[in-house]
């Protein structure tokens, strides 16, 4: 097996300048670069990485743990992370906490056992005791698509702030704004009864998207039933009971907006099991795209979510962490798309602008999109 010593001799260089060439740990000339990679792939030189890891206490290893990882939206997300990851010679560990809070602790801890440099988490609705952890153990870690609350807003994280926790980066999509906009767009095109199915209480998704139901309800001028919000606990099966309870009101909603994939599929399901059809009796919206939504009759309309953004960004601001520790926490929010079809109960029209020609549109207009966002944070 080849030795970077061997490396050094066939390309006329130190041992330090291979080390610095194979690690960036030093900018080296082009023609020297090229030298040292041309005398590895001559050689078929492969560094040894357990005893770099023992020299520079890095495993140039990441933790992600993502729940649902069936989930067409987490498996591009994963992609993503993966892509970036890989990108910037770093390996991945991956872990299914289940969103059960003392299985994603216990994977937390696994994962911190095999020194990976950093992890990367979707935290479930209750994170106290993950977030305790890590921050114990002072692990670089960056909470993705879910964000916790800042210290002090009594969900349990005050604990990790008071035992000296790190700073924590965190990356999610828009979900308020994207979230209203389907709101007065159904609002617009008439409906005066809108409900929604949202996801598990506690999420911070689960949060803004509610607030983004009241915000496009109050956008169309309507009044806000609190029988028409309804919890699908972000799985198919609660969003098939949550929509069945939608039906049997006397007064049933006229639209609906799921707030997940997941919940979509269920409420599709159960529309279909009462006789219901979309959009003739009942409009559909959902928040989440994904590759199968424009192969439904009707075609569904969707907030589509940058989810391959969503994980290297994710990598990005763990390696940036990595990099400089002490710097301030950052919170980026990424813009999500309004994905205009028609189980909305608008016609088949290619290249309409979407949300155009409806009385929505003047609504919409208080709802500005919301751009990329980076800010400072004390989670």
């Amino acid at each position: 097996m080849a030795t970077m010593a061997d490396v050094a001799r066939s390309a006329g260089v130190s041992v330090a300048t291979v080390s610095h060439v194979l690690n960036g740990t030093r900018p080296v000339s082009p023609g020297t670069r090229r030298a040292v990679l041309d005398a590895v792939d001559v050689l078929g030189y492969t560094p040894n990485t357990l005893a770099r890891s023992l020299v520079t206490a890095r495993t140039r290893s990441i933790g992600l743990a993502v729940s649902a990882i069936s989930n067409p939206y987490f498996t591009e997300i994963l992609q993503g992370v993966e892509t970036a990851a890989l990108e910037a010679g770093y390996g991945l560990l991956l872990a299914d906490p289940h969103d059960d809070p003392l299985q994603e602790r216990k994977v937390a801890q696994l994962l911190h056992e095999r020194r990976v440099d950093g992890m990367i988490v979707a935290p479930s609705a209750q994170p106290g005791e993950l977030v305790g952890y890590l921050g114990r153990h002072a692990v670089p870690t960056v909470f993705l698509d879910r964000l916790i609350d800042p210290p002090g807003s009594g969900d349990g994280t005050a604990t990790a702030a008071a035992t000296g926790a790190p700073f924590f980066d965190q990356v999610c999509a828009e979900s308020t704004g994207p979230t209203a906009r389907l709101v007065a767009h159904l609002g617009g095109l008439g409906h005066r009864r809108v409900g929604l199915i949202a996801g598990l209480a506690g999420l911070s998704t689960t949060r803004e998207r509610v607030t983004g139901y009241l915000d496009g309800l109050a956008a169309a001028g309507l009044a806000h039933d609190d029988r028409l919000l309804v919890s699908g606990n972000s799985e198919s099966a609660g969003a098939e009971r949550a929509t069945t309870t939608l039906l049997a009101l006397p007064d049933p909603p006229t639209a609906l907006v799921t707030a997940n994939n997941a919940m979509t599929l269920g409420a599709l399901r159960a529309l279909r099991r009462h006789g219901r059809s979309v959009p003739d009796d009942i409009a559909l919206c959902c928040f989440d795209d994904f590759p199968w939504a424009d192969l439904f009759s009707p075609r569904l309309t969707a907030i589509a979510q940058p989810s391959r953004e969503l994980g290297a960004r994710a990598v990005r601001l763990l390696l940036e962490r990595l990099a400089e520790p002490d710097r301030p926490s950052r919170t980026v929010r990424l813009p999500c798309a309004f994905v205009h079809r028609t189980s909305c109960g608008c016609p088949e029209e290619p290249g309409r602008p979407e949300a155009a020609a409806h009385p929505a549109s003047a609504a919409l207009s208080e709802i500005p999109p919301e751009p990329p966002s980076e800010k400072g944070t004390t989670s």
